[in-house]
């Protein structure tokens, strides 16, 4: 999916202006990358900060950790953008608060689907961290939530975009939230999609089946205006639910071409290798195309979640707003040494599907 033209002839620029987050690395903090350590578990809970202040001791104790995260994130980026109300907020998940769904359902079993309360039910939907935020801003404006596989943050970073170049909004809120759910990763888990419970693996020394599975919520202050705390701005984004690794050549040739980029321009590239075999021939062929690019890689960190990619915008964005790499970021030695980071692309995808490609660029 392509949609550059309508985005280069409303001639509207749109820049991250704040950024938050809670990840298994903790917050979002200036040390962020230089305190960060690899992820070696099958399952990784993210590291919660205080939620002091956040709502009341009573609501926070009935929240799932999807919504304290989420909310916790949110408030963050919008601090740091120095925005108060956004015009909207726009969320990707590809679980929403699965641990509320697993309560609910395991209290219809137990239960024999009596006498059942009803809160779980209610925070089990999928937009309910972005209804929450919405409430506790008061924010009445569009709000939307993405639900699409792994690509469900990309989807909300496009319909983002369209939102800020059509000019009906000046700032966005931009999420994306997944936590880890008891049951539905143990499901995940017996299919092989996780690896095995004592497995001790980081990305790079993967040998065994499944990858490393954990939580989190990114979020980011989106708006039209470029500011003083701007780490940089998104250009276009391209999203295609299936390839061959083959055709993965086109569909970069293809978004390359359209937004008359020259391969040798691209300074980074952020992959979402994650230790699985199958998975990395992907991001290997990517590699290939781009070979003056310097490989970098987040998944050692972030671990894999549905939405984890927004963790990689996370990493184009500091990189461009820092104009340095911390090394635990490449994925070799062999890159050549720059002064300089203007442009990067970031490009996931998971066992084969939702591919997507966003180009970012210096303010």
């Amino acid at each position: 999916m392509f949609i550059p033209y309508f985005f280069k002839s409303l001639k509207r620029r749109v820049f991250i202006n704040g950024i938050g987050a809670v990840t298994t690395q903790g917050v979002w903090r200036p040390d962020f990358f230089s305190a960060a350590r690899e992820i070696d578990q099958a399952i990784t809970t993210a590291d919660q900060p205080s939620y002091k202040g956040l709502a009341s001791p009573a609501a926070i104790r009935r929240m799932s950790r999807g919504m304290k995260m989420g909310m916790y994130a949110a408030q963050q980026a919008l601090a740091e953008a120095a925005v108060t109300t956004p015009d909207a907020i726009i969320t990707g998940t590809g679980l929403g608060c699965s641990e509320d769904s697993d309560k609910f359902l395991r209290s219809m079993w137990e239960n024999d689907e009596q006498f059942l309360t009803p809160t779980s039910f209610i925070q089990s939907t999928h937009n309910t961290v972005a209804a929450q935020i919405a409430l506790q801003l008061s924010c009445k404006g569009y709000n939307v939530t993405h639900v699409n596989g792994a690509s469900s943050f990309e989807s909300a970073l496009l319909d983002t975009l369209l939102l800020l170049v059509s000019g009906e909004h000046k700032n966005v809120l931009l999420g994306g939230i997944d936590e880890v759910a008891k049951q539905t990763y143990a499901f995940l888990q017996a299919a092989g999609y996780i690896k095995a419970d004592g497995v001790r693996e980081t990305v790079k020394n993967s040998l065994s089946p499944g990858v490393n599975y954990a939580e989190g919520a990114c979020f980011f202050s989106m708006g039209i205006d470029q500011t003083e705390t701007s780490y940089g701005e998104v250009v276009d984004i391209a999203l295609q639910n299936e390839l061959d690794i083959a055709e993965t050549g086109s569909f970069l040739q293809d978004f390359l071409t359209t937004n008359d980029i020259q391969p040798t321009t691209i300074d980074a590239v952020v992959l979402g290798y994650n230790g699985d075999e199958q998975d990395d021939l992907f991001y290997i062929a990517i590699q290939q195309i781009l070979p003056f690019a310097t490989p970098l890689y987040y998944k050692q960190l972030s671990g894999q979640f549905d939405s984890c990619s927004a963790f990689g915008l996370t990493v184009a964005a500091s990189v461009l707003q820092q104009q340095t790499v911390p090394s635990m970021l490449y994925w070799n030695d062999k890159s050549l040494p720059k002064t300089v980071w203007k442009n990067i692309l970031i490009y996931n995808h998971y066992r084969g599907k939702d591919h997507s490609l966003v180009f970012v660029r210096a303010c």
